[in-house]
């Protein structure tokens, strides 16, 4: 059925938190034309829409806006308590209308975000923007989010489009094979005539070249279809996510609705919007922080005339500030109130029983408080008295296998900290190559990449580190901190990542910097065996999954090793593999971990001479035969540098003429090793005599 309020609903809603935050802004800094006259173009704007789909009650409320904000369009002053309150008294109507439009077609609501619930109720008015008992919202993706989706369904489908069209190409092969396959019988052999032999030749010759087409076409269309699929595959993720920040509002009005209700000043200052996660769990994280901010209002914030007493601002402050945590996405709620009165915890829990002794400590106080049942306000109002407040926190964070903590810090104020699991969140990460893997580091903890040579880094008896800035930090390769067998101590000169946690940084030793991406992050299975130091999982275009590592169980790790293990690490000879032959790689490869040797490959000359300018080695182990440059340059290349010219190489290959064998030694190669007479005794024999 054809829904004519579908986009009226969506815009309504937009405009109406619009119009909520700008009014709110308007009571802290006072009018000011320009912010004035943006607020009488949306109430227009909402006019205008509301009578083109004729719901006149919205337009007339829309108009009213307007009659009241006119006359402060030229002006700058700030508003009175009562024109503040009308207005919002407007806002507040027009919002109750719209969310019984919403309630009349929710059967077609297919996505639902975050409650904008919460803000305590003022006597006489309609209930505050989105604070109804059982509302819906429409999830509205962002718009780039939508075209990058779209964009990549048609990719997929034009790939699949190709690979079926690759089809009759298949079974025209197939045909051929077939008929080759028959006249290649043992009964036909004997039958063949020259000519038939020949037609049988064009046969084949058609067919290999069909089936190397269909190969290429196949796979280059598959691994297109796998891109676009895995690309599809994180917008889709990205769509379940809503960024943290869109309940901020909410808690604003919560915030000052409390604060005028018990004649207090309060501000909100919120942080951390950007984090995006799960709606379900965010929208129950939003009901415990609507009431962590009431408590604060009613429990720390002091009258103006106290806090001026104390030597604070006439209005108190409110922080709510959402961090990731490893696995855990915090969410925190300070204030700089009077802090919690835990003469009056103990004895209302005294009297209630809920103790025996006078001895309790401020720990088990603050524990009871959380338990819920216990109030220190003198009288009951709208927002506070009835000792359930930080237990319907507790019971809203339980719902999504959260937990809460709270700190009291007397004069000074209280923080009430949530913590959630980060079953899927997004966020942009810095990735990285090293201990022989593809990893992620959060962006927001990376303070800067750099490249280091291995003569900057300080070894000692407390471990390695680097002067960062004025600041000396500890320095550790991120393949130890991840306790990987590949760990390696030396290189000539390091890709380092520098990230921070609180106030410790640590600076880590990487392969390569390989650029940021911004990915979808799932929480490590329970049931996986992983250190502290992987945060979540990603996965690529391929499906291969990607550890996101945590900064701040990399800073733990790395202050719980040995120093002998940072700066001293015990030294392995390192040998680098360069060979375009996969097989011939492997095959060196385990031979030569086996024998307790570090092995590092690169498939082409021209990567085995990035690497050996990066670290140093023992000993290069080369091909000659390979696409581009040959082992032979690659030798005369090393023999001719400085810094390389003494790390011995020998070429293993096919090509055994005398004629190879001299150009060999005259590039300056210390060995040559046959393919064709590869014996594993005699080549770890021959390497082991060079390591001497």
């Amino acid at each position: 059925m054809h829904d004519p309020l579908k986009y009226f609903r969506v815009e309504a809603r937009e405009i109406l938190e619009q119009l909520q935050s700008g009014l709110l802004e308007l009571e802290r800094s006072g009018a000011q034309p320009a912010r004035t006259q943006g607020l009488l173009r949306l109430a227009h704007t909402l006019k205008g829409a509301a009578r083109v789909v004729k719901q006149l009650d919205i337009a007339n409320l829309a108009h009213r806006f307007e009659d009241l904000l006119v006359p402060l369009r030229d002006v700058e002053q700030r508003l009175e308590p009562t024109q503040m309150e009308t207005l919002l008294g407007v806002v507040d109507a027009i919002g109750e209308k719209v969310v019984a439009l919403t309630a009349a077609r929710a059967e077609e609501v297919s996505v639902v975000a975050p409650q904008l619930l919460t803000t305590p109720q003022v006597p006489e008015r309609a209930p505050p923007l989105g604070a109804t008992d059982e509302p819906s919202r429409l999830l509205v993706a962002p718009l780039d989010q939508v075209e990058t989706l779209m964009d990549g369904v048609g990719e997929l489908g034009f790939q699949l489009g190709a690979l079926r069209r690759a089809l009759p190409d298949l079974a025209d092969s197939q045909s051929l094979a077939e008929q080759v396959s028959e006249r290649l019988a043992p009964r036909r052999l004997a039958e063949l005539t020259a000519g038939q032999a020949a037609t049988l030749r064009v046969l084949a010759g058609d067919l290999t070249r069909r089936l190397e087409r269909l190969e290429r076409e196949l796979s280059t269309g598959l691994s297109r279809a796998t891109r676009e699929l895995g690309q599809v595959r994180d917008q889709v993720d990205q769509l379940r996510l809503v960024a943290a920040g869109t309940i901020f509002g909410a808690l604003e009005r919560t915030t000052r609705d409390a604060a005028v209700s018990l004649g207090k000043q309060a501000t909100l200052i919120a942080r951390g919007g950007e984090v995006r996660l799960d709606a379900e769990v965010l929208s129950a994280v939003q009901r415990a922080l609507v009431q962590a901010v009431r408590n604060a209002v009613a429990h720390g914030i002091e009258p103006a005339a106290e806090r001026g007493e104390r030597g604070k601002p006439p209005s108190g402050y409110i922080t709510v500030e959402v961090q990731r945590r490893g696995r855990q996405i915090a969410f925190s709620c300070r204030d700089d109130g009077r802090g919690v009165n835990l003469s009056e915890v103990r004895r209302e829990a005294k009297r209630l029983g809920r103790i025996q002794a006078e001895a309790a400590s401020e720990a088990e106080l603050l524990d009871l408080l959380l338990r819920g049942g216990i109030s220190t306000s003198p009288q009951v109002s709208e927002v506070s008295g009835r000792g359930v407040g930080l237990d319907l926190i507790r019971e809203a964070l339980a719902s999504v296998g959260g937990s809460v903590s709270l700190s009291n810090h007397p004069g000074a104020g209280t923080a009430l900290t949530m913590s959630v699991p980060a079953s899927l969140t997004a966020l942009e990460a810095l990735l990285v190559e090293a201990a022989g893997g593809l990893h992620c580091l959060p962006l927001n903890a990376v303070v800067r990449a750099l490249r280091v040579e291995d003569s900057e880094i300080s070894r000692g008896a407390e471990g390695a580190s680097l002067l960062f800035g004025s600041e000396v930090i500890p320095f550790c390769p991120l393949s130890r901190l991840l306790q990987s067998k590949n760990a390696q101590s030396e290189r000539k000169t390091w890709s380092v990542v520098v990230v921070q946690h609180g106030q410790e940084q640590l600076a880590i030793g990487v392969d390569r910097l390989l650029g940021s991406d911004a990915l979808v992050a799932h929480a490590v299975p329970e049931s996986a065996d992983v250190d502290a130091t992987v945060a979540g999982v990603s996965l690529d275009a391929d499906g291969n999954p990607r550890l996101l590592l945590d900064p701040e169980g990399l800073i733990a790790a790395a202050r719980r090793l040995p120093s002998n293990l940072v700066s001293e690490a015990p030294r392995r000879h390192a040998i680098l593999v360069i060979d375009d032959s996969l097989t011939t790689r492997m095959l060196e490869q385990s031979i030569l971990e086996s024998a307790g040797y570090e092995v590092e490959l690169a498939t082409s000359a021209e990567e085995g001479l990035e690497k050996a300018a990066a670290r140093r080695y023992d000993l290069f182990l080369v091909d000659v035969e390979m696409p581009g440059m040959d082992g032979f340059a690659f030798v005369e290349r090393t023999r001719a540098d400085p810094h390389l010219s003494t790390t011995p190489a020998v070429l293993v290959t096919s090509r055994v003429s005398p004629e190879d064998l001299e150009r060999g030694r005259a590039a300056g190669a210390a060995g040559h090793i046959a393919k064709g007479e590869f014996d594993q005794v005699d080549f770890l024999d021959r390497i082991g005599r060079l390591m001497r």
